[in-house]
């Protein structure tokens, strides 16, 4: 079906809109909602480090691309890609920057190289830093704008076997968190959406060593049978209590249109009883115990039981 023709509005009565990581996921989801907005009230910068990945966009929005949307290469990792996307958006006030672009990786902290946490960082935090740097100074010149940033329940609570992506969101909280201290005379809004779960092609791509590969030779038995038994229960989680990426998307439209957005927003209640319990014994101890008898069962001992 051909995307029908309209009219162009003029820019300023249009929200506009920049999104990383818009090939697939979340970010395509949010990009394909508002640039099909039945009232056009959105202009959307869709960026991604592959541009050819732009066609799954278009399909969703009938094979065209409308006069709401924009594809614009962009490559968090890289400062020469961001300051040219920066510099093709120059000139259009940029109302909402929504830093989506993320990596996972899973296993044993002992089965992480250097290279692979060195990656997921320069992209789950150092991305989020450049591209907020990149765009951040358009806005308090203006005194007006909102960042919405793509956290994750695992950036307010440790889960075992993500020792590394936690640490990279838990980073991710706390400079938007300082950050947003820093933007209130500004009129800048900034909100974390912590998502769980979700059937994205994110699961599918995160690292993460076969349970039977090389990687786990040298790991000790009750680890490798620890590490088996939590795939296990990903497994589960993902079949009776992911989210699809519809039902995640309104709570990034409630971050861009409510007039005084909150820091922090979740998606999910899936670990929220943990979440509260980490709150009400903050030494920590609870919240360990209770998170490793949710996931492995309650057993103490590992190793390679069922």
């Amino acid at each position: 079906m051909a995307w029908p023709c309209w009219p162009a509005l003029p820019a300023m009565e249009r929200t506009t809109v920049l999104i990383t990581g818009c090939s697939s996921g979340i970010g395509l989801g949010l990009a394909a909602r508002l640039a099909a907005d039945s009232a056009r009230r959105f202009k959307v910068y869709a960026t991604m480090r592959d541009l050819a990945k732009g066609e799954r966009l278009l399909e969703r929005l009938g094979g065209r691309c409308p006069d709401t949307l924009e594809l614009l290469q962009l490559d968090v990792t890289d400062p020469c890609s961001l300051a040219a996307a920066a510099q093709q958006v120059q000139g259009q006030r940029l109302d909402v920057l929504v830093c989506n672009a993320g990596v996972g990786l899973m296993g044993p902290l002992e089965t992480c190289s250097d290279q692979a946490m060195k990656t997921l960082f320069d992209v789950n935090l150092f991305g989020a830093v450049r591209t907020i740097q990149a765009f951040l100074p358009a806005m308090k010149s203006r005194r007006a704008g909102r960042i919405i940033v793509s956290s994750s329940i695992g950036g307010v609570q440790g889960l075992p076997f993500n020792a590394v992506y936690c640490a990279s969101k838990f980073a991710v909280e706390g400079l938007c968190e300082s950050l947003a201290i820093v933007l209130r005379p500004f009129n800048i809004h900034l909100t974390l959406v912590q998502c769980g779960p979700v059937h994205t092609s994110f699961q599918a791509n995160l690292q993460r060593p076969d349970p039977e590969g090389s990687e786990m030779r040298g790991l000790d038995a009750e680890t490798q049978g620890l590490y088996r038994r939590y795939l296990g229960h990903c497994q589960s989680i993902f079949r009776d209590a992911a989210q699809e990426v519809e039902e995640v998307l309104p709570v990034f439209l409630d971050a861009i249109g409510s007039p005084c957005p909150p820091l922090r927003c979740a998606s999910t209640q899936l670990l929220a009883p943990l979440w509260r319990l980490r709150l009400s014994s903050p030494d920590g101890s609870a919240y360990v115990r209770a998170m490793h008898d949710f996931v492995f069962g309650g057993s103490e001992a590992g190793g390679d039981q069922p």
